[in-house]
């Protein structure tokens, strides 16, 4: 499944967020020593701000390596902005802008976040809303560099490496560093947090801890009901009269549009906490019961015509058996239609090998936390190979694109997903009899 919050940007991704062309850097980043004199700038920048914008200003405060004495850094002021509304551009925007300060950078999908460049000092002013986490966020990582100076003399040497690399964009390079500023605020939260190493083995279901913040995240995702959802069912094509196993069905959106078409569905996930969300939402349309994927399906052979797989498999790591159970519940010719992850997810996760099939842990943002979601990421040959493995026929590899109305809906999905590979679609069928 997609990842919620805010990722590694694409290049299309940094486009899309910039108001006007982005500038590209092709080369290394400059950083300098710490200069007493950053505050100073932060002082002079905050009292203009306050002038300008008067009770509009929430909070604001000095952020970034430039508010850490003693770290190398951009030499960047950076300035966090609270605004009441950050999507209200017309209460603050005009007036940033006729004092001199320019709209460079514009993200309604992701935290409403906007930037702004100074007019005469080289600031970054970042804005947002009240109810945005990467206030805590900003305020956690700074003040953890200001207290350990372990983490600072950490931070700064993962700087200077990566600052060493030649960088298309700027943005690339911030991007770079999130595995040492994910270490950091583990230790500064009191709990260890990765973005790949594999974790261990949880006795229930993952997603059981935050069922109802992901079914309500899966409502309305760009990346699921404009791009997935709509994808799996163009691929499973007439529906009407078929008797339909969806397995993974999480919250149950796919398979109450599933019914909508006129199947006969059963929703199956691991979860029995995401089974009962799908019951109390969709239980008219669709029965739904709890199974593991990981043993022997309870269903008879030959039970259905087709089985839809939406982002599931990639959570196992073995695929041999589970393709087995499906091919056995499907009469002969029946249909297997199942998206996961893209093999281009080695780029996603900076992974050294490509061929490695192997777990690794992504961060979720989800009702105002973020969770681990672990998964399997392996090359296009073992995708393939499984099904080919498991006696079905590939008829359609396919990777979409999002459903027209997700440009105006989302400008920023509707970049990546229109010009970088993001999940993987494959409909395959049984042996007649």
């Amino acid at each position: 499944m997609p990842k919620p919050d805010r990722e590694k940007y694409s290049d299309s991704d940094v486009e899309t967020a910039w108001v006007d062309k982005p500038p590209v850097l092709n080369s290394t980043v400059t950083l300098v020593d710490y200069d007493p004199e950053w505050p100073a700038l932060y002082e002079r920048e905050a009292a203009r701000i306050r002038q300008v914008l008067g009770d509009t200003v929430v909070l604001m405060e000095h952020v970034g390596s430039t508010s850490v004495p003693g770290l190398c850094a951009k030499p960047i002021i950076d300035i966090m902005l609270v605004v009441p509304d950050s999507d209200d551009e017309d209460a603050y925007v005009p007036q940033l802008e006729a004092a001199g300060y320019r709209l460079t950078i514009r993200e309604p999908d992701w935290e409403r976040h906007r930037a702004f460049k100074g007019p005469d000092t080289n600031v970054n002013l970042h804005v947002y809303s009240p109810d945005t986490k990467e206030i805590e966020r900003y305020r956690v990582f700074r003040d953890r560099l200001r207290s350990n100076q372990e983490d600072r003399e950490l931070y700064a040497a993962t700087k200077r490496q990566l600052a060493a690399r030649k960088w298309k964009y700027i943005q690339n390079y911030a991007d770079a560093k999130n595995d040492v500023v994910d270490e950091i605020m583990g230790r500064a939260l009191g709990r260890p947090v990765s973005r790949r190493g594999a974790a261990p083995p949880t006795e229930h279901d993952q997603y059981d801890g935050f069922a109802a913040d992901y079914a309500e995240h899966a409502r309305r995702n760009p990346y699921q009901e404009l791009y997935d959802r709509p994808a799996i069912l163009r691929l499973a094509g007439d529906l009407d009269g078929r008797t339909v196993l969806d397995v993974g069905c999480a919250a149950g959106h796919l398979t109450a549009a599933l019914a909508d078409r006129g199947a006969d569905v059963i929703g199956l996930d691991g979860s029995p906490a995401m089974v009962d969300v799908a019951k109390r939402e969709f239980g008219d349309r669709a029965r739904f019961q709890q199974g593991d994927l990981t043993e022997p399906l309870a269903f008879a052979d030959g039970e259905f015509d087709l089985v839809t797989a939406s982002l599931v498999l990639h959570y196992l790591e073995d695929w041999g058996p589970v393709l087995a159970e499906f091919r056995r519940v499907l009469r002969p010719g029946g249909a297997l239609v199942m998206s996961v992850h893209h093999p281009e997810d080695w780029h996603w996760f900076d992974r050294p090998d490509y061929f490695r099939r192997e777990q690794v842990t992504d961060q979720f943002q989800l009702g105002g936390r973020e969770v681990d979601v672990r998964f399997y990421r392996r090359p296009l040959s073992q995708t393939f190979g499984a099904l080919r493995e498991s006696g079905f026929t590939v008829d359609v590899i396919d990777e979409p694109m999002p459903l027209p109305e997700c440009r105006e809906i989302s400008p920023r999905a509707y970049a990546s997903l229109t010009t970088a590979p993001r999940f993987l679609y494959f409909r395959a069928f049984t042996p007649e009899a």
